[in-house]
């Protein structure tokens, strides 16, 4: 067996030495693209009012606190990240050029709350940056030096990006400047915990602590993507990198450059994924879609009567596979303009027809509840009691629903539902109150899943409950 794995080796050695299969040369892309790589270096004054939060990296918005530790934007602090001894702080990033008149592009994170920001090229020369605006959702920012005839990459198209592609990276990791690496395209399209905004580009490409904000070139030599973040445990490279396609990033460019900041189309809706057991619950064949677990109220989706429930299947006549699909279509179709969805509601579908609205900043609000527990007594195994005024207004919930006060073995406790949930709907029935939930509980059908609605920390959720016969 040895023998023959040594003769499988030679051969293949022997294929790539005729030239039938060779590894791709980077060379010549570095050398024309490379000059247009530039070091980003920042600077900000110390503020005692916020060293302590100058001493986490900064992640990305909206992220479970299980999963904010493996995805980590990825600049550097050479002064060991804080600022403890009340000094400046200090850090380093990578960005490119996008015009010979001086328009630089990097992350939002490397620059965010800068007060000094130097961009320094391939050739040693060293220029002060002004920020002309940045976007924290997409994690863009746009620079302008004072030169003119720089070196500038060109803008590729990344959704002709094939998975399995070869492509490059330049930056400066641990401010190791110029540094090239290079991988596969691994997955396009992927939603990452707070990156609503962004299908990201996934690939095996070496990045570590100082890449941020450098380009990610596909075999053409064109830019493609910004990288972002990485997934790790450790800090440091694992084999996960994630880029901003570039679509995403000029589609803010472009409106920075013209006003200061970017706009994102709105919805106005909370979703989530259709998992198997939820499709089961809805009737459908497989899981598929978006499911509107939450409709803001004053939304566009308010007024066009979507409601919890339905499972958004098309935008505009594209497919939605995932629930992460949906916002980045939603958020880069401009303001005011008519779109459509397909949904399924109720096991029928119907054509819905809005206007795109601005997204407006929203602030999550989190209360803790405690509430003297009850031993379960119904088939789903939890007890509940009805809301009292000031948990309503702690927990968000405007009317109806009971809280979940004790889960013990049973459906409810397989199926997620915790301590301090509220259950705002079971099936097509709407929970008022205990007696309500009693009700419905008791008259559960046995080995069928029925999507429950709930609501935790302020944000709802569907989960699928399903007795055992």
């Amino acid at each position: 067996m040895i023998k023959k794995l040594g003769w499988c080796v030679f051969l293949v050695f022997l294929f790539n030495q005729n030239g039938f299969a060779q590894l791709p040369d980077f060379t010549e892309m570095v050398k024309v693209n490379g000059v247009a790589v530039v070091n980003i270096s920042t600077t900000q004054k110390a503020r005692p009012e916020i060293a302590d939060a100058q001493k986490q990296q900064p992640m990305p918005e909206g992220m479970p606190p299980e999963m904010e530790e493996l995805f980590k934007h990825f600049f550097n602090n050479p002064d060991g990240g804080g600022n403890g001894g009340g000094g400046d702080t200090q850090s380093l990033g990578s960005g490119f050029v996008i015009s010979k008149d001086g328009y630089v592009l990097t992350n939002h994170h490397v620059v965010k709350d800068a007060d000094e920001i130097i961009v320094k090229f391939s050739d040693r020369r060293e220029l002060v940056a002004k920020l002309i605006g940045s976007d924290a959702r997409t994690d863009v920012a746009v620079l302008k030096v004072a030169a003119t005839d720089l070196p500038a990459v060109t803008i590729g198209d990344p959704n002709k990006l094939q998975v399995g592609e070869w492509v490059l990276a330049i930056g400066s990791p641990f401010g190791f400047e110029q540094s090239v690496t290079a991988g596969i395209v691994s997955a396009k399209g992927r939603s990452l915990p707070g990156g609503n905004y962004v299908p990201f580009i996934q690939t095996d490409v070496a990045i570590n602590p100082g890449n941020s904000g450098g380009p990610l070139f596909n075999m053409d030599g064109k830019v493609v993507g910004i990288n972002s973040q990485i997934y790790s445990r450790t800090g440091g490279f694992m084999g996960l990198s994630f880029s901003i396609p570039m679509d995403v990033v000029m589609n803010a460019v472009e409106q920075i450059k013209k006003t200061g900041k970017a706009a994102h189309g709105w919805l106005g809706v909370q979703i989530q994924d259709v998992t198997r057991e939820l499709a089961e619950s809805f009737g459908m064949k497989k899981p598929m879609g978006a499911l509107v677990s939450k409709v803001v109220p004053g939304s566009p989706a308010e007024k066009a009567e979507l409601q919890i429930g339905d499972i958004i299947t098309e935008f505009n006549g594209q497919p939605i596979e995932n629930s992460g699909d949906l916002p980045p279509m939603v958020g880069m179709t401009p303001i005011h303009e008519k779109a459509t969805l397909k949904i399924l509601r109720q096991g029928d579908e119907k054509t819905v027809n809005f206007n795109i609205g601005l997204l407006p900043e929203q602030v999550d609000k989190i209360a803790d509840n405690k509430t003297e527990k009850v031993k379960p007594t119904n088939r789903l195994g939890v007890s509940v009691t009805d809301l009292t005024a000031e948990e309503r207004e702690g927990l968000q919930v405007i009317k109806g629903g009971v809280l979940v006060q004790d889960v013990a073995k049973g459906a409810a406790k397989n199926a997620g539902i915790q301590p301090g949930d509220v259950i705002l709907r079971i099936g097509n029935n709407v929970i008022d109150d205990v007696a309500d939930f009693e009700k419905v509980a008791k008259n559960l059908p046995a080995g069928k899943s029925v999507a429950a609605l709930i609501q935790r920390r302020g944000s709802p959720a569907f989960l699928a409950l399903k007795i055992d016969k």
